[in-house]
């Protein structure tokens, strides 16, 4: 049976460090739209008019960055899955802003299942205004679980 991974040697390397930066701005459809699909009733997150119009608080949790993990990162045998997401938004995001996306590899970490091991990798986009000032940050979550060969 081949060595599992070793999460710790991962973690000193690659946590940390922007591995990613994007430009991006979201429209009034775009905000509006992304509110509508998700069940939202709230006028400042669905109809552009509103005086407070902004995007739902989860919406960052959809911006993806260029790359997904940091150059050099090991590619690992299993199957890999969406673990989920998280965010964290501090002022509203306004249509037509300009914003920036760094990414980085925010944990790494393992648990033990019925099926044996698996390592999660958890990439944190941190969002800022064209003022530099962070908007908000969103995290996406990736599970692994790690078929050693025999």
């Amino acid at each position: 049976m081949t060595e599992l991974l070793d999460v710790e040697a991962l973690r000193a390397k690659f946590l940390n460090t922007v591995f990613d930066e994007k430009q991006f701005e979201l429209t009034a459809e775009d905000m509006s739209n992304y509110a509508i699909a998700c069940g939202e009733l709230a006028t400042r997150y669905t109809d552009p008019n509103d005086p407070d119009f902004q995007a739902p608080p989860t919406m960052p949790t959809c911006i993806q960055p260029k790359k997904r993990m940091p150059k050099g990162f090991p590619k690992i045998a299993g199957l890999g899955m969406d673990a989920g997401k998280a965010v964290q938004s501090y002022k509203p995001i306004r249509p037509g802003v300009k914003l920036t996306g760094k990414t980085h590899m925010h944990d790494i970490y393992t648990k033990t299942g019925r099926s044996g091991r698996m390592v999660f990798f958890v990439n944190r986009m941190d969002i800022f205004d064209s003022d530099g000032e962070q908007v908000a940050w969103a995290d996406t979550s990736i599970v692994i679980r790690e078929r050693p060969k025999e």
